[in-house]
């Protein structure tokens, strides 16, 4: 399937769909949990229904109810999965579901689509093996597919986190171990993500210790409890409505927003302001309008998912815009970087590599024919481009929207804008 779209001007108010990231963490926990859970407002996409699929395997019963998923936990006595694990898209489920499948007391294969096959996990894999589990890559290359066979004991390892979810992983795991279990963090990206991971255990009452975000002691032989949560707007989901909106002179209100979550790329906000928009935070919603935008430096550590949006946002913004220190962009479901640098080439776009992120100058953007590759942010943030673009952008692979935002399309047509989706 494609987009089309055409230069548009947006206006009005939508309500942002819910998080992936604390959908898929509510999944995992409520798994683990003894007794009864439920997941309020969960977003329902591609992802999250392959992490539901996921905690069914090891042993959790779910249904709807209404807008919620309730799910009837194991209390952390988990199954042996029947069939092999298939993540889909999802590398959240993918390395949170090692780190679950490393409390199973018998083996486990994880695997995925082809983007999920060349996701490294070799880092994760070589914790698991320290705290006494087994994980190993079937094609030795630290990549997918993986066998995984716990249970792990705790003790001690060290991981360089180059994704937060690595860390997330053993943060969620090991307070399942038998024994104590001490983490060394040398390196750790995209911190707002691990914030998150603690404010879930903290919901759920499990005690560790956090020396500096560079150390972690959790105490082993813990249990998780049922709960009841409901799950705030994505602001990662937002950015791109965030950018169409700046980019393009027009104004709109996001409605879900909770400025006091610990979602990293609520930064796009303070960022976007920074180069010229006119932003309004109400109660849980945003009101952005459109101006002229200025270039600047912009470290996106934090907030690697939003490089494809605010790269679009560079090539209309005066002078030159830097997305720096953001190297693991090129480990997500493309490498982000590359694929951003080469697409927007097509579109005109003046734009640099560095090994870590990309410089932006100011461009006049014209339509052209696209490819997502399969990368359901690279593939909207197109589409907020193909909005400011001269002529008709067609842009390939959009169905990959489904991964996180399966609306996206609707959502901006309720807006104004020109965008339709077509068979190849």
């Amino acid at each position: 399937m494609k987009f089309i779209v055409k230069p548009s001007q947006l206006s009005g108010a939508i309500a942002v769909p819910g998080s992936k990231s604390h959908t898929i963490r509510a999944l995992v926990l409520s798994l683990l949990a003894d007794g009864e859970s439920v997941i309020e407002n969960p977003l329902f996409s591609s992802d999250t229904l392959s992490c539901r699929t996921m905690i069914e395997q090891f042993g959790a019963a779910v249904h709807q109810d209404k807008n919620s998923w309730v799910v009837r936990g194991t209390g952390g006595r988990l199954s042996v999965p029947e069939n092999i694990i298939d993540v889909g898209n999802s590398g959240t489920t993918l390395y949170i579901g090692i780190g679950i499948a490393s409390l199973v007391e018998g083996y486990s294969v994880l695997t995925g689509d082809e983007q999920i096959r060349n996701r490294p996990a070799d880092r994760l894999l070589a914790a698991i093996n320290s705290l006494k589990g087994e994980a190993f890559s079937t094609r030795q290359n630290g990549k997918p597919p993986l066998v995984i066979r716990g249970r792990i004991q705790g003790g001690r390892t060290s991981i360089e986190a180059v994704t937060s979810q690595y860390l997330t992983s053993l943060l969620i795991t090991t307070p399942l171990a038998p024994k104590d279990t001490v983490i060394e963090v040398p390196l750790l990206n995209e911190v707002p993500y691990i914030h998150m991971t603690l404010g879930w255990l903290d919901r759920m009452k499990i005690a560790y210790r956090n020396d500096r975000l560079r150390k972690f002691t959790v105490s082993g032989n813990q249990r998780y409890r049922s709960f009841r949560e409901a799950i705030p707007a994505d602001f990662s989901s937002a950015t791109f409505f965030l950018v169409a909106a700046a980019i393009s002179g027009s104004e709109i209100t996001l409605g879900g927003l909770d400025f006091n979550d610990t979602q990293g790329d609520r930064e796009v906000v303070s960022i976007l302001e920074e180069m010229g928009a006119e932003v309004e935070r109400g109660e849980r919603e945003i009101r952005i309008r459109g101006k002229i935008l200025s270039g600047g430096v912009f470290d996106l550590n934090a907030i690697p998912d939003a490089l494809p949006a605010l790269a679009v946002a560079g090539c209309c913004a005066e002078g030159e815009t830097r997305l720096i220190n953001v190297p693991q962009a090129r480990l997500k479901e493309t490498d982000r970087i590359s694929v951003m640098r080469a697409e927007l080439e097509k579109m005109g776009a003046r734009i640099e590599e560095l090994p870590d992120g990309l410089i932006i100058k100011k461009s006049p953007l014209r339509g052209a024919r696209l490819h997502g590759h399969g990368d359901h942010r690279v593939v909207m943030a197109l589409a907020v481009a193909g909005l400011v673009a001269e002529g008709q952008t067609e842009i390939e692979t959009a169905e990959s929207v489904s991964v996180t935002f399966p609306n996206f399309r609707e959502l901006l047509q309720s807006l104004g804008a020109d965008i339709t989706m077509h068979e190849e």
